[in-house]
């Protein structure tokens, strides 16, 4: 099982057609931060008021079917959306007569992807201990966390600083090497792109921010989200899951619905099953 066969098997939902929500691109120019620290200090600000939060909405896939030349599009209902931060995420996506068709999850040890339909049959999970910072499954739990604002800060790593028109970029390295650019809206402050680099130092996925709303005081989150995956195999055919995001509130969560919600359950019942380990999806029979 290799992780094209993961996209294209993820990419075979196709029951509904909807129409993609537009990204708007900021145009005003402002003047930025004077430092790397200064930066890092405002974009902080909004993690430290982070809450427990819930939102449902709808979910867009773009993909290329393979042999197509095309991409197909298709679209879910988000029933549930729960966030608790950090690392605590749970996602469900809906089709027609198909309940729980998608389900995204992760807590602090696990990630998790399950895709019910008989015809896929389809459930990956991995272990963040054993995940490079880029990889992971085509739609991936880190990359949202990362991109609803939930993603730690941490000043001690090595970042740099540079103006780029009406952004603020911020560029993480470890070992001299890329492996995060931040695109920040200097007017607002509001993180609008993210791009993460792979091993090779190639961007092994984006994603872009708009309509931030209010979740609580102090702690605001995209209400659209938008993910491109590039494949290392066909880097002109990536795989684009957008979220747009409805009814953004605070929440409280209560013990059994913690464990329920972020628990990774068996894989009882899926004929395609895979482990994720440094990027490399291989059989798993557990």
């Amino acid at each position: 099982m290799s992780k094209e066969w993961m996209l294209s098997a993820a990419a075979g939902m196709l029951i509904l057609a909807g129409c993609t929500p537009t990204l708007i691109t900021p145009t005003d120019v402002c003047p930025g931060k004077k430092s790397v620290n200064e930066a890092l200090a405002a974009l902080q600000r909004n993690s430290q008021n982070m809450a427990p939060f819930r939102a449902d909405g709808h979910c867009f896939l773009e993909y290329y079917a393979e042999g197509k030349t095309t991409p197909q599009k298709d679209d879910l209902i988000v029933q549930q959306l729960w966030v608790e931060p950090p690392v605590n995420f749970y996602l469900q996506g809906d089709k027609h007569l198909i309940p729980r068709a998608l389900i995204l999850g992760s807590n602090e040890r696990e990630f998790w992807l399950a895709i019910r339909p008989k015809e896929i049959s389809l459930y990956v999970w991995g272990r963040w201990s054993e995940q490079e910072s880029s990889e992971g499954p085509t739609i991936n739990p880190r990359t949202l966390l990362e991109a609803l604002g939930i993603g730690e800060i941490d000043t001690r790593e090595d970042w740099s600083l540079k103006n780029k028109g009406a952004y603020d970029v911020l560029t993480k390295r470890e070992r001299g090497a890329i492996t995060k650019k931040i695109y920040v809206f200097s007017c607002d402050y509001r993180v609008r792109k993210i791009e993460f680099f792979d091993s090779n130092g190639q961007v092994a996925a984006v994603a872009e921010l708009d309509q931030y709303e209010d979740v609580s005081e102090g702690f605001l989150v995209p209400a659209l989200i938008k993910v491109i995956t590039y494949s290392q195999v066909e880097r002109d055919k990536p795989f684009t899951f957008t979220l747009k995001l409805q009814r953004l509130r605070p929440t409280k969560i209560s013990e059994p619905q913690r464990k329920y919600l972020f628990t990774r359950r068996p894989p009882d019942g899926f004929k395609n099953v895979g482990r994720i380990v440094n990027g490399e999806l291989i059989n798993d029979s557990q």
